[in-house]
């Protein structure tokens, strides 16, 4: 008996062979140099920034090669598995253009699917049938227990931890003994027998570390579980190979299962493709860098950039800055080109990680909005405020035309265009006193030496002799006879000639209003924010100022 005939026994399901198999997926007729990359996420929807990143790095390096991307979905734990998952990471990808040639959608896109892992049980079968009939895997029996022991044992003689050599106890079974054991049904998974020597060296050719030297791979490691499904490290190796993967490009944790890779490849009889690890994107806290940890972050979600309004143009746009170094020069000597102008480098990718940077992220949304129109903007917050901000979306509804004319207020100083907002959740923070119509102004920011008397005198006075619907000009023509008869000046010269005679001028008048209405002194057009509230908002707040300066 040899091994054949044993795995004529485990895979008496297997209908096609791995022969049959290879030539339903020939190799990808693309020009030289083109790139074959993918995004292979398990489909829990939630989606890491750190996801975002390395999908964005995998599909530029295809787009610009003139090569394929695509969505393979890893959902060989299907205790993490959510309803919709998938969904959420295609949409999560989309928002921010990034967009797959081929994979899992309604209806499949591209000819070398499944790609959903669980789809392909029968692939993988027929892969670890052929590794067997070859004397290259193994079925193993050990239970949970003796597991246990062994790890015990390497432990206490502090040896190096799995199932290798004289602890691999199922490696020594002769077919016979193997045979015996699966016809009488004893559970088993199915191990690779490992030709490592760990004396030697596994060298991985990084295109952005350079190379790495690991020692081989000796672990027998698991290539089927107990209940057929593969493993990631046998179901990379086997996917990657069908679907032509030219670049594999993933985050910097699994350079120490490199080994486990090369080996698995040069088993099955796959040529290896390159290799690109990525560094993870990190935090700085109390003076040290740690990743952005999807438990203490909330900036670790991608969620979170909708929530809070970002522009898709802003992040993508800091992640190009932190995935190669040239992108800020480029993008100086190029301010208005498409991104996609820019040629991405894995070489000019950092080795270390990269140090996430909330502050240089919203300068940089600063300027994308700044570079909006006053229509594209109002799309935008629309959109935001519809899904985030239900008292701004019902600000929005209630009168549209009036919603885009308080745009200017915020957009422009004069003519020239302001750089305050980052996302769109700063309306209502920065502006509470235009999108938070109910907040009650808690501080104001009255110049501290004017007497609180001359202020309530003022605004009283204002109240009592203003008109609400006339147009800016006459408003201010009102504002100067309403604070001239209260002593205030209109002329800078007299004013500077005897300053003692005047309680201020009609600008300091403005101010105190400005301040009742708003809470702050420095803001967009007085005039502007009083129509923009209403008269009922606006005689609100100045009686709320009054009660509070009494």
């Amino acid at each position: 008996m040899d091994w054949r005939e044993v795995a004529a026994l485990i895979f008496d399901d297997v209908e096609k062979e791995a022969a049959e198999i290879e030539a339903a997926y020939p190799r990808r007729n693309l020009k030289e140099g083109a790139c074959v990359t993918r995004f292979a996420p398990s489909p829990t929807g939630y989606m890491h920034v750190g996801g975002l990143y390395a999908a964005l790095v995998s599909w530029r390096m295809a787009a610009q090669s003139d090569g394929v991307f695509y969505l393979r979905i890893e959902d060989t734990d299907a205790k993490r598995e959510i309803e919709d998952g998938i969904g959420q990471i295609v949409s999560a990808l989309h928002q921010y253009g990034i967009e797959f040639d081929e994979g899992p959608f309604e209806p499949e896109r591209g000819v070398y699917g499944p790609y959903i892992q669980s789809h392909r049980k029968q692939i993988y079968r027929a892969y670890v049938k052929r590794l067997m009939e070859e004397g290259g895997a193994y079925p193993c029996f050990c239970t949970e227990e003796a597991l246990a022991a062994i790890r015990k044992e390497q432990e206490e003689k502090k040896e190096d931890m799995g199932y290798y050599g004289e602890y691999a106890a199922c490696r020594k079974l002769s077919p016979e003994e193997a045979y015996e054991r699966v016809k009488r049904g004893d559970k088993f998974v199915v191990r690779l027998r490992s030709n490592g020597d760990k004396e030697k060296k596994a060298v991985c050719h990084d295109l952005i570390k350079g190379d790495i030297e690991l020692p081989e791979n000796i672990n027998d490691v698991v290539l089927l579980k107990t209940d057929g499904i593969p493993t990631y490290h046998a179901a990379h190796a086997i996917d990657d190979y069908l679907m032509g993967t030219t670049h594999v490009i993933r985050g910097d944790e699994w350079i120490s299962s490199y080994p486990i890779h090369e080996q698995l490849f040069a088993a099955f009889g796959f040529p290896l493709p390159a290799y690109a690890h990525i560094a993870p994107i990190m935090k700085s806290e109390n003076g040290s860098k740690r990743k952005l940890s999807k438990r203490k972050d909330p900036e670790a979600a991608v969620s979170y950039y909708s929530e809070q309004g970002y522009p898709k143009e802003s992040l993508i746009e800091y992640m190009l800055t932190i995935a190669n170094s040239d992108y800020e020069e480029w993008r100086r000597d190029n301010p208005e080109a498409d991104n996609s102008e820019f040629e991405f480098r894995l070489s000019k990718m950092s080795v270390s990680g990269a140090l996430f940077d909330i502050v240089k992220l919203n300068d940089i949304s600063k300027r994308v909005i700044a570079e909006k129109t006053e229509e594209q903007l109002f799309e935008e917050i629309k959109a935001w405020a519809a899904n985030y901000d239900e008292k701004l979306s019902a600000i929005i509804e209630a009168d549209e035309e009036k919603f885009k004319g308080s745009i200017k207020l915020w957009k422009y100083n004069g003519n020239k265009v302001r750089r305050d907002v980052g996302k769109w959740s700063d309306l209502s923070e920065m502006y509470p006193y235009l999108y938070n119509l109910e907040k009650t102004i808690d501080a104001y920011e009255f110049d501290e030496t004017r007497p609180k008397e001359d202020i309530i005198e003022l605004l009283d006075a204002y109240l009592e002799g203003y008109e609400f619907d006339t147009d800016a000009e006459k408003w201010f023509e009102d504002v100067k006879v309403i604070a001239g008869a209260k002593n205030y000046c209109a002329n800078k010269k007299e004013y500077k000639a005897n300053p003692e005679a005047y309680k201020g001028m009609i600008a300091d008048a403005c101010g105190m209003l400005r301040v009742a209405v708003t809470g702050h002194k420095n803001t967009p057009d007085l005039y502007s924010i009083i129509q923009f509230v209403g008269k009922d908002i606006f005689e609100a707040r100045v009686r709320a100022c009054i009660e509070k300066l009494k």
